[in-house]
């Protein structure tokens, strides 16, 4: 997300001032979280990490990580995602709804790097690395791209030499995600931030064409290889003691949540959107549960949202 947090303001810092920064979270193992302010075994969570859990993949050892990350997703089916893209180019004309500008601009771009981070149903993570950035082929000389999202990219420290000359393939990279058990696997539940686009670009990988035209149909697209997606754009509007205009990096200083690595790289973002769930659950949402349909596959401005939001403006 090269500037989510810019597009979506800035939080008051009111929810860390009531709340505290030392505050344990609680969840229970069937999804819904529990009232209680203690963790289990009394750990604050998050915990404290070192960036050396999150692994760069590049082309030359993509085989192995996959190999490594099936085994993973086993015992850590919570995957929360972000994805780095260059940018908005095209802006229709009078567009029809948001989806269109978001198919418009996901069908002519190339992603550049996802980041997953794997965690179990209270949020914990396997021993060492949990957090896979994997960094795609894009070549700035040819590829479209916006200008100052490249610059703020470039800026966090992505290398685009060597994405050019060691970045991954996305067509080999879709096969591998295709049968590693992150997708169409039922089990599963991925997390995000504001994440249209995320899954955009995830659909193009994973289907090899271009999104649908109908807006309908893309959602069709993320129940089948998704299943179980959880927007916390879209959940936070339900808390009333959050700013719901506040972007992932404010929302995660609001909660006391502590960034591991740098600021738009998609491993970093994937590791603070997950520990920031985690903890808004426990602190705004009491008490939440994933088997609750309001929450499952809203994507925060598209299809029900959108919905709900020209419904609530025309009050």
């Amino acid at each position: 997300m090269p500037t989510g947090d810019e597009d979506c303001g800035r939080g008051n810092g009111t929810l860390a001032a009531a709340n505290g920064c030392n505050g344990s979270i609680t969840l229970l193992g069937d999804g819904c979280s529990s009232s209680s302010a203690t963790a289990n075994g009394g750990e604050t969570y998050p915990p404290k990490m070192d960036p050396s859990c999150i692994r760069d993949v590049w082309a030359n050892n993509l085989a192995a990580e996959m190999e490594r990350i099936s085994k993973v997703v086993e015992k850590f089916p919570y995957i929360s995602m972000d994805t780095e893209f260059p940018g908005v180019v095209v802006q229709p004309v009078n567009p029809l709804s948001n989806y269109s500008r978001i198919q418009c601009n996901v069908n002519l771009l190339k992603i550049i790097q996802l980041g997953l981070t794997f965690s179990d149903e209270e949020g914990r993570h396997p021993p060492g690395i949990c957090t896979w950035q994997f960094n795609f082929k894009f070549d700035i000389s040819m590829d479209m791209y916006a200008q100052d999202s490249i610059e703020l990219l470039q800026s966090s420290g992505l290398d685009f030499h060597r994405h050019n000359q060691e970045g991954i393939d996305v067509a080999v990279f879709g096969e591998m995600l295709t049968t590693s058990g992150l997708v169409l696997n039922d089990d599963i539940k991925w997390i995000s931030f504001h994440s249209s686009y995320d899954f955009g670009y995830l659909i193009k990988i994973l289907t090899n064409a271009g999104l649908p035209d109908d807006e309908d149909d893309f959602f069709e697209l993320v129940a089948a290889y998704f299943y179980s997606v959880y927007d916390i754009k879209y959940i936070m509007k339900m808390c009333s003691s959050l700013n719901h205009k506040a972007g992932l990096s404010q929302l995660a200083t609001d909660l006391c949540v502590e960034r591991v690595g740098p600021i738009h790289q998609a491993g970093s973002d994937s590791l603070i959107t997950c520990h920031t769930f985690f903890k808004m659950i426990k602190t705004c949402l009491k008490p939440f549960c994933l088997r609750d349909s309001r929450w499952k596959n809203v994507l925060y401005g598209l299809g029900k949202d959108a919905a709900q939001s020209s419904e609530w403006a025309e009050r």
